[in-house]
């Protein structure tokens, strides 16, 4: 497999991103459709950026983030769980992993770590944030393995039917 991680021109692939998001992530037709939206806006917030991970030619994985505001519709649900918590300072100055979703027939291959690290190594901000499925499970081994620990946990996402646990790590990201 000759694998390709580099920047992501996500406005413009955002079908085939949404395609491994759905995939992975168990999406239906209408999910995509409301999440295609939100991918679009985001892009246009200043600072965004996205990379991609290539195998063969096809998009196997992507992430992408974002300097953190407190006005982002994210922070303002995720903020009173870090208030109660005394964890909200981590809402300055962070760099937000929006998301991160490699296809299922490609993970355990290290793309989501690749992925994760190489986008996180060029912010400026000294510390990251990002929200996963309040479970044990791979993706949250992932985060915990490169540094992230829980801030809060069984956060409610209006629409979203399981809870999540809001994370933060300080960058650089530990490397395994």
């Amino acid at each position: 497999m000759d694998l390709v991680i580099g920047p992501l021109d996500l406005a413009a692939h955002v079908d085939e991103a949404l395609a491994v998001q759905a995939v992975a992530f168990g999406l239906g037709p209408e999910e995509v459709a409301v999440r295609r939206q939100i991918v679009q806006r985001h892009m246009q917030y200043q600072g965004a950026r996205a990379l991609g991970a290539s195998a063969d030619g096809h998009l196997v994985g992507f992430v992408y983030g974002m300097p953190n505001s407190r006005t982002h519709w994210w922070s303002t649900v995720v903020e009173p769980y870090l208030r109660a918590g005394g964890n909200d300072f981590w809402l300055d100055d962070s760099f937000v992993i929006t998301e991160l979703h490699v296809h299922p027939g490609h993970q355990n291959r290290g793309i989501g770590r690749r992925l994760i690290t190489t986008i996180t190594d060029t912010a400026s901000e000294p510390r990251s944030i990002l929200s996963a499925i309040d479970t044990d499970s791979p993706a949250r081994g992932l985060y915990h393995s490169l540094g992230y620990v829980d801030l809060a946990r069984r956060v409610h996402f209006p629409s979203a039917p399981r809870p999540y646990a809001v994370m933060g790590a300080p960058l650089p990201l530990r490397r395994a």
